[in-house]
């Protein structure tokens, strides 16, 4: 990528709490809601998203949650909580249990304004941000001109008992910076999803300082953007493609999400490595695939090893990663280097 009445909240690693009703059975049953935010990232230095509020809605109406604070809108930079790490946007709100659909509005804009949501990328230039999805779920000002509205059309359940959700933002596969005349940055609404985490687990693993040195070596040049892919089932290294618009053509599958690889540090400050997480993952069987090239990856552009100018390629890849609720799988690359 070259480089939170009724109102909901962000990039969710919430949590939902709920508990029963009693015996009064003419009292509803009631849940506990509280929602929080995380992020896949993409290449980019600050990605800041000024969150107005969430509606939550069915058959019976909508409830709102406004996440401000103390009336200023409540900015989230989504590179501040990777992997596992949450930022809470709603708390302890009380809602009838029951089917829900959910809403997000964000603060949309087109200029530079670190008062509202942006990008600022490595070089320190700042980018205004928006969506342009729009639309009204109720709640207050969501037809407003500057509201953005990020739908998570698929139902999900609010049950009596604890129940745990995270909607996480794929910045990889949904941000993306200027195109044309365009001089801002624009969010996707299908980069979000939402999980469950009782159905989740987690992917961690190092990437050896070896391996960077041999993709660097193989991609040539001065640039380079590390980050681990995420695919389905057993996909050979040949067959790990890019973020594109367009379908992906068997035998290449298409990833599923992206980390971005950070540096690892230990309790005195000191850089002991580097490391990737993936933290909210559907239960299953997974490949991982790790490049030094993914800033030449546009989600809207197919970018093939064969490019002159921005090459992408997966260099190393590792398989049979086993994904069960509520644990974190070994994704080390320590034995896979690829010359």
């Amino acid at each position: 990528m070259k480089t939170v009445k009724t109102l909901i909240a962000l990039s969710l690693s919430g949590f939902l709490v709920a508990c029963g009703g009693g015996d009064d059975t003419s009292s509803p049953q009631m849940g506990e809601f509280s929602l929080g935010v995380s992020d896949n990232p993409s290449d980019a230095k600050n990605v800041t998203i000024a969150f107005k509020q969430v509606v939550l809605k069915n058959d019976t109406g909508s409830i709102s949650f406004d996440v401000s604070d103390d009336g200023d809108l409540k900015q989230v930079n989504l590179l501040e909580y990777q992997g596992t790490a949450v930022e809470t946007l709603v708390s302890g709100q009380s809602i009838p249990v029951g089917e829900y659909q959910m809403c997000i509005y964000m603060q949309r804009s087109e200029t530079p304004n670190a008062d509202s949501s942006f990008v600022k990328t490595i070089d320190d230039n700042l980018y205004g941000l928006t969506t342009n999805s729009n639309g009204s779920c109720g709640g207050v000002g969501a037809d407003d001109p500057d509201t953005g509205r990020l739908f998570f059309n698929k139902t999900f359940t609010i049950a009596a008992g604890t129940n745990s959700f995270v909607a996480e933002f794929d910045l990889n596969s949904g941000l993306q910076d200027p195109h044309g005349n365009k001089d801002y940055w624009t969010l996707k609404p299908t980069s979000v999803q939402l999980h469950n985490n009782a159905e989740v687990g987690a992917i961690k693993g190092n990437i050896p300082s070896e391996l960077e040195t041999l993709c660097g070596t193989a991609a040539g040049g001065s640039l380079f953007s590390h980050a681990v892919y995420l695919y389905s089932d057993a996909t050979a290294l040949d067959n790990m493609s890019d973020f594109r618009s367009d379908a992906v053509v068997a035998p290449q599958i298409a990833p599923i999400a992206s980390a971005r690889v950070n540096d690892i540090i230990d309790q005195s400050g000191e850089v002991i490595g580097q490391g990737y997480e993936f933290g909210f993952v559907v239960a299953g069987n997974y490949s991982v695939g790790y490049t030094c090239v993914a800033q030449n990856d546009d989600p809207d552009l197919n970018n093939n090893p064969d490019d002159l100018e921005l090459p992408f390629f997966i260099h190393a890849d590792k398989q049979t990663v086993t994904v069960t609720n509520g644990t974190v799988a070994n994704g080390d690359f320590a034995n896979t280097l690829n010359p």
